[in-house]
């Protein structure tokens, strides 16, 4: 019998991959999936690396829901959705999905969606959460939230 397969936020289980080059370890998270196959998953540090500058989640008329750096105005929505798409084809049969809460990659319904001017337009899911929600319908998605 194979283990359960979940693919959990990289930071949350302590590496040192958030843009500060910090970690948000949860040991509740660490601690109920200590039998299970753990997928470290962060779709920024690979492509972006750790420390960067801070990024958001923009919405505009023109292009939509987009990944923006906040200092260079870098559009990097395609990096983001390229690892989380990375993801999705290596491991098609995840049994559970936990990730970061209000990341503008992983959140799932606390991630600040801002206009073009930086206001607050509401918190939704992240780009990646959104990606992982849509490929994996069946799975339990979550974030470290339930585990508090």
């Amino acid at each position: 019998m194979r283990k359960k397969k979940v693919a959990i936020s990289a930071c949350l289980l302590g590496e040192l991959c958030r843009y500060d080059g910090t970690t948000k370890k949860v040991n509740a998270v660490v601690e109920a999936f200590k039998d299970a196959e753990i997928i470290p998953f962060c779709p920024e540090a690979p492509d972006l690396g750790t420390p960067r500058e801070r990024i958001s989640v923009i919405w505009s008329k023109e292009a939509g829901h987009r990944i923006i750096a906040d200092e260079s105005g870098r559009d990097v929505t395609a990096l983001i959705k390229g690892q989380t798409q990375r993801l999705i084809d290596k491991h098609p049969d995840l049994d559970q999905i936990v990730l970061k809460s209000k990341s503008p990659s992983c959140g799932l319904g606390t991630t600040p969606h801002l206009d073009e001017t930086d206001k607050l337009l509401c918190y939704d899911n992240g780009i990646a959460a959104e990606m992982l929600l849509t490929a994996f319908p069946e799975v339990d998605i979550s974030d470290e939230l339930m585990f508090e």
